[in-house]
């Protein structure tokens, strides 16, 4: 394969017609790395290398049938390059074993200061050996995948259907917020309504005594007028 289309690579048997080359890097500084192979195919990924942005991500590439697939994360960057016939999803499946192992084995700050291709002796091997795994067993990963799949999927439908239920609820609390406030304003105007009532009661029962006042007053003075004096029996 040549760095910018073909070329013959030359297999040694084992992982020959599917995965080509795989590295583990740190940035863009290769630590270890493996191919049965002979081609520019390490120089072609660590140009697409330089190329990735630092945050966690995944990226494929595609040159000339072959695609350079990578799995980046905390600084390190995980890459495979496979023949166009090998699926995603089982490229992906193998940069998670690759990057699970290797944290295994040089997590927690053991490889931050690896030189250049100095893990090529221990790693190698490792990196041939998931190769080999996931190509004897390509069959059980996409099975499993499709499980995964599913059950993501599963998973997501009922995040879905627990935030509509979340939702409504809250639509009824609100609902139930709305009835408790008319209620207690029903409450408050039956109590107004009660003291208007009561105030109109007392008004009325004023006007009448001071209609009935009026009025003794009214018979008083003619009951004075006509008998000249309280006493009318002279």
């Amino acid at each position: 394969m040549g760095a910018g289309g073909g070329g013959d690579e030359e297999g040694e048997g084992g992982t020959a017609g599917s995965f080509i080359y795989s590295f583990v890097a740190r940035g863009t500084m290769v630590l270890a790395e493996y191919t049965e192979f002979t081609g520019n195919f390490p120089e072609i990924a660590v140009q697409c290398l330089q190329k990735l942005p630092s945050s966690n991500s995944r990226f494929t590439y595609a040159c000339d049938h072959h695609s350079f697939n990578f799995l980046v994360e905390d600084g390190y960057a995980y890459c495979v390059v496979v023949k166009e016939s090998v699926g995603k999803q089982i490229c992906m499946a193998f940069l998670e074993r690759l990057k699970v192992d290797f944290k295994k084995r040089y997590g927690g700050g053991r490889a931050d200061t690896a030189l250049a291709k100095s893990l090529n002796k221990k790693f190698g091997p490792v990196i041939k050996e998931h190769m080999q795994y996931v190509i004897e067993h390509a069959d059980e990963l996409i099975k499993l995948l499709k499980v995964k799949a599913q059950v993501s999927e599963v998973k997501s439908i009922m995040l879905e259907n627990v935030e509509k239920a979340v939702d409504r609820g809250q639509k009824i609390g609100d609902l139930a917020e709305k009835a408790t406030d008319l209620r207690c304003q029903a409450q408050d105007f039956k109590k107004k309504g009660g003291q208007v009532r009561r105030k109109m009661w007392l008004q009325t029962m004023k006007v009448k005594l001071v209609v009935l006042v009026v009025l003794l007053l009214l018979v008083l003075i003619v009951w004075v007028t006509v008998c000249q004096g309280f006493d009318c029996t002279k």
